[in-house]
């Protein structure tokens, strides 16, 4: 009787071994292919961002070419701006460096010579921006009203210079000229002319440059 239990105990060990081993089978086919899911996942994953950005930087590169080639044609425009620019300052300096080292009695002298010549722009020289006077035609000028009046000038001279010249210095920044000119000529009407004037000229010294600021004039003859 014992040797009957025995066998009945041993065949039911047996058969519960057995259900364990093929319940635990299916967990064990069931793993690999969870592994291989995963697998597939962790590669597919690279492959389908790295191709978008390949592709984003093959469009970027003509977006940062067309700039270089824009700079490019900037560059050989640039001289061609800058030509008349150049030219200009070496017109209006001229005067200005005629002027610089020359003394007050020199600038006097200069001023009469360009009357005769009509020579406008050596006078334009020798004018301060800031200029104030009294014409001889008793007419309150300025730059403008002085140098428009050179232009507008149609007389044809024989002679014109300063007979006379007093400079007195007040420091050594401001002078004060008096002086006498006398303008010898045929008028814009075909009749002679024989002209003396009375002066009164203040400069001063302006950029290591005489300026004259302030004139007088008065027609005592013709």
């Amino acid at each position: 009787m014992k040797i009957i239990i025995s066998l009945f105990a041993s065949a039911f060990v047996a058969a519960v071994a057995i259900a364990q081993e093929e319940s635990a089978s299916p967990a064990e086919t069931t793993a690999p292919a969870t592994e291989e899911k995963a697998s597939a996942t962790v590669e597919s994953t690279p492959e389908a961002t790295t191709a978008p950005v390949i592709s984003a930087q093959k469009k970027e590169e003509p977006t940062s070419a067309a700039p270089a080639s824009a700079s490019g044609g900037q560059k050989k425009e640039a001289p061609t701006a800058a030509k008349p620019a150049a030219a200009k300052p070496a017109t209006a300096a001229a005067p200005k460096a005629a002027a610089k080292n020359m003394s007050v009695k020199d600038m006097e002298n200069a001023w009469e010579a360009a009357v005769a010549k009509h020579d406008a722009a050596s006078i334009e020289g020798f004018i301060a921006a800031d200029f104030v006077g009294v014409s001889s035609k008793s007419k309150f000028i300025d730059r403008s009203d002085l140098i428009g009046e050179l232009k507008k000038d149609k007389d044809t001279y024989k002679s014109a210079k300063n007979e006379k010249l007093n400079v007195k210095m007040f420091g050594s920044n401001v002078a004060v000229v008096t002086g006498r000119a006398r303008e010898v000529g045929t008028g814009k009407d075909g009749k002679a002319f024989d002209r003396t004037f009375l002066f009164t000229d203040t400069w001063m010294m302006r950029g290591g440059t005489w300026q004259c600021v302030a004139s007088q004039v008065n027609k005592i003859k013709g």
